[in-house]
């Protein structure tokens, strides 16, 4: 369940930045930024500490190398149910939310990797630790 949670609040942070509807940060900020300049910026820095911990802790996990293999795994998954018909590429909102979802699961999995490892291997990860 943790996994799914971590993967969960990745995708949301992905959609309330950008997502094809018209409820997105970007969207919303767009076309306010010059009567709620205060509340656009404070929610851009919500986000921004949003992206920070997610990036941070994916780069010490799995590093530039996995979060590319992960993607292209991903990737490559669409393009297989593509090749097999059960997925169409026809609608541009679709693949904006595609792309969401491929990025969403490369941060949860970047964020949860400490938990996958330790089930696959039984060790514990160990945090740097100042002595």
């Amino acid at each position: 369940m943790g996994i799914f949670l971590r993967w969960l609040f990745a995708f949301l942070l992905l959609a309330a930045t950008y997502n094809p509807t018209q409820w997105s940060y970007v969207r919303w900020s767009m076309a306010h930024y010059e009567t709620h300049l205060s509340l656009v910026v404070f929610l851009g820095l919500v986000l921004a500490i949003g992206y920070i911990i997610y990036l941070r802790a994916t780069l010490r996990s799995i590093g530039g190398f996995g979060m590319i293999l992960i993607l292209a795994l991903v990737g490559t998954l669409m393009w297989v149910l593509y090749d097999f018909g059960l997925l169409s590429l026809d609608s541009q909102q679709l693949n904006t939310w595609l792309g969401i979802f491929a990025l969403s699961v490369v941060l949860g999995i970047g964020l949860s990797w400490s938990i996958v490892r330790r089930a696959l291997s039984g060790q514990a990860d160990v945090d740097d630790i100042d002595e």
